[in-house]
């Protein structure tokens, strides 16, 4: 399984971007999709995710918001959009995938998503 993000890039502050993330697998096939983000010499951290049928939604109460996740199974991808963007919201965002059956709390940990994508740059100018 392979999942390519794409979407980054530099926008001002108050500023708008959609990062897109494209599974190899059917979507369907991760219970849930997520998006983290990390920025050199911190953890890697939530941002929000997304149960295989959209109906579970978690967010980070950092994005939550101006952050909305969303996925069309049909094209096996899943969406981040960002609005309202601030300084602090520059990193690099991954978007990872897990078939484990996790409940909403445990899908804002790293931990139990075992396929990565390579991550896209979003840079936020003040």
């Amino acid at each position: 399984v392979q999942l390519q993000a794409s979407g980054g890039g530099l926008v001002q502050a108050g500023g708008s971007l959609r990062l897109s993330c494209v599974v190899s697998a059917p979507t369907d096939n991760m219970y849930y999709v997520g998006w983290f983000r990390q920025t050199p010499g911190k953890e890697r951290d939530f941002a929000a995710a997304i149960s295989w049928s959209g109906s579970s939604t978690v967010y980070a109460d950092s994005v939550k918001g101006r952050f909305t996740i969303s996925r069309d199974n049909a094209k096996n991808t899943v969406y981040l959009q960002m609005n309202s963007l601030k300084p602090e919201d520059a990193a690099l965002y991954y978007c990872a995938g897990t078939r484990r059956r996790l409940i909403a709390r445990q899908a804002m940990g790293a931990l139990w998503y075992d396929y990565w994508g390579q991550g896209t740059l979003v840079t936020v100018s003040s």
